[in-house]
């Protein structure tokens, strides 16, 4: 569905990431969810900085996006309000109760036990890359992924979906999997890789993310350059 200004749904997002991260940033869970379920949505772009004003820490506590506001309700973190939108609107929760529970089972999943270990690597890669202890607990990281990994995987067999038809769990895990993308982790586990490709082939991921990475117009922080350079050459040193 498209962006709407005037529409009753209103998101917050960026109006800048780096490069890296774009497609990556958290609202995109959301907008997907809307996208799936058919709804339309406005977005609140927020400056680097803004997220940490006390206007938007009255909507999101810890000064993050993506937030969700509809009437009175006001939510924050992706989880939360991926399963709000699903049990409010048709398309992402099962009708069966137990394929309802086994939905929600995997949403839990992806954040809990799939994504630590892969924001260990991103943060350690990214924004702790200069710290010496950086190379050397990387491989253990790795290995912490691979064996959730191969657990998922495990699971999956040879089914297309997580606990049938594609649901909210579907969608929150491969979000997850895809911040390792092109990293040659999940892509070592052929049914893994073909799980989130049918998931980022459906129309309305493709939208969802066409909607996000329009919304990049702002413009980098002082000084991002220089980071940037520096960030990339330690990186040249982790390899």
């Amino acid at each position: 569905m498209p962006v709407d200004s005037e529409a009753a749904i209103t998101i917050t997002a960026y109006d800048w990431v780096p490069d890296f991260a774009q497609g990556q940033v958290r609202d995109l869970r959301v907008r997907w969810a809307l996208e799936e379920t058919g709804q339309n949505y406005a977005v609140r772009y927020l400056s680097q900085g803004q997220q940490k004003e006390a206007a938007h820490r009255a909507l999101q506590p810890f000064g993050q996006v993506p937030t969700y506001e509809e009437g009175d309700l006001t939510l924050f973190e992706s989880g939360a309000i991926v399963w709000h939108i699903a049990e409010r609107f048709p398309g992402l929760r099962p009708s069966d109760p137990a394929a309802q529970c086994r939905s929600l089972e995997w949403l839990i999943a992806a954040l809990n036990t799939l994504e630590p270990p892969i924001m260990d690597r991103a943060q350690m890669t990214i924004f702790e890359v200069a710290e010496p202890w950086a190379k050397p607990r990387l491989p253990g990281v790795d290995e912490r992924i691979n064996e959730r990994l191969q657990e998922a995987s495990d699971r999956l067999g040879t089914a297309e979906w997580f606990g049938g038809s594609f649901s909210a769990g579907d969608l929150m895990t491969v979000s997850v999997l895809r911040i390792i993308e092109g990293e040659g982790l999940f892509e070592a586990f052929p049914n893994l890789a073909d799980y989130v490709a049918r998931a980022t082939e459906r129309p309305a991921f493709q939208q969802a993310l066409s909607g996000q990475l329009a919304g990049f117009t702002g413009n980098p922080p002082p000084g991002f350059d220089e980071w940037m350079a520096e960030l990339k050459a330690k990186q040249g040193e982790l390899a």
